[in-house]
């Protein structure tokens, strides 16, 4: 065990697709576990969304870089038995399937226990084991309609707004990896299996915790925890700005050349600027067109206030910030004519190009050498192979 691996030595398995279960997965593999990839041999779905590079796309790379990829056909008898053989001694068995799928495919946390005592068996679906929508499908964007989000999100007219990244499905994974890191912490003292139920509803609304609170609390959307705040125009683009203190708000006047707003002492309390956001507003949204992003960017900054140029990805991406903290990183990828832009990790050492661990593996990568360090024989796997029951790309 180390500090850049704690997890060496834990065996995973991966029977979940898209991206909030791999993704969980995902870092469990980069800290140092053997995670095997189980596929179907139609592959992954995540392997179909968006561009595709022969066998990737942006989901499959980002939720399965540093894994080990095996395809089965787990609908046939024979491959449900070859997979019981990859099971046995796991650490951590993960799953996506609507709640009862995985049951009938006699995998679930009961059946799994057995095949491996002490298993940390986590279910990942959309809204839950149980209760009236249990067996609905759902997606990111569902669960940002069902659960609040969109309405909290909506725009100038009040339209609700989807957020375009996958917010729900990350945050669903970040809550899965931190029950199973506690889980594995837990299991030092306590041995027993333990069955993990996460949903994309339940992490959904936890993600939206404070202004669900809010919002509860008073009986309806909280008014604005800062004035002015928020995205303006400016000569060229956007900037974002956001005023809480009252030395702020004396800056930004000063920034402005707002000296009837600075003279206002009622305006030093940010709840009475609340209340008048929208004179506030009207005043300084032409002031801010008068310069570019940059200059207001500048200016602000050098003032200690709160702001920043609104960026696209590309824009971003080349951001001085980003480079000098090493945030942006290429990493060849099987299939993608030239190495990917992706992100390190935080808290986690860069990633080395070329490396397993910066590799996604294509489909059915690694099914001959799982399958006999599970203790199949050579003649079997390739019966497997041979019948389509299994997918071997090497």
């Amino acid at each position: 065990m180390s500090f850049e691996e704690p997890y060496s030595g834990l065996k995973v398995i991966d029977l979940s697709q898209g991206i909030a279960g791999p993704y969980c997965a995902m870092l469990l593999a980069q800290w140092g576990a053997d995670v095997i990839k189980i596929e179907p041999p139609e592959g992954d779905w995540a392997r179909m969304l968006g561009p595709r590079y022969g066998d990737h796309t942006a989901f499959s790379v980002a939720g399965n870089i540093g894994k080990r990829a095996l395809a089965l056909d787990l609908k046939s008898a024979a491959g449900k038995t070859a997979l019981e053989k990859v099971i046995a001694g796991a650490d951590v068995f993960i799953e996506g399937f609507r709640p009862g799928v995985i049951d009938r495919l006699d995998l679930g946390y009961e059946r799994v226990k057995t095949l491996s005592p002490g298993i940390i068996y986590v279910s990942i679906s959309g809204y839950g084991q149980t209760g009236p929508l249990a067996n609905k499908p759902a997606m990111d964007p569902i669960l940002q309609a069902y659960t609040g989000f969109m309405t909290a999100n909506a725009d100038g007219s009040g339209t609700p707004m989807r957020a375009q990244p996958i917010i729900v499905d990350m945050t669903t994974a970040l809550y899965a990896y931190q029950a199973v890191a506690a889980s594995l912490f837990a299991k030092r003292d306590d041995p027993t299996s333990r069955y993990l139920d996460i949903s994309l509803m339940a992490a959904a609304a936890n993600l939206q915790v404070v202004r669900f609170m809010s919002t509860m609390q008073e009986g309806a959307e909280p008014p604005p925890g800062s004035t002015p705040s928020g995205v303006y125009r400016t000569k060229d683009g956007f900037t974002h700005i956001l005023i809480l203190k009252e030395r702020d708000w004396l800056s930004f006047c000063d920034a402005l050349d707002l000296k009837d707003f600075k003279a206002n002492k009622d305006y030093r309390d940010n709840r009475k600027r609340a209340a008048d956001q929208d004179k506030i507003n009207a005043r300084i949204e032409p002031v801010l067109l008068s310069k570019s992003s940059a200059e207001w960017s500048e200016l602000f900054t050098a003032l200690g206030l709160m702001n920043t140029a609104v960026l696209d990805y590309m824009q971003f991406a080349t951001e001085p910030q980003a480079i000098a903290t090493n945030l942006i990183t290429n990493l060849p990828q099987p299939g993608y004519p030239a190495a990917p832009t992706m992100l390190n990790l935080p808290g986690h050492p860069p990633l080395k190009p070329g490396t397993d661990k910066a590799t996604a593996p294509v489909l059915g990568r690694h099914t001959r050498e799982i399958l006999a360090k599970s203790g199949m024989q050579a003649e079997e796997i390739e019966t497997l192979i041979k019948s389509g029951i299994a997918i071997a790309a090497d």
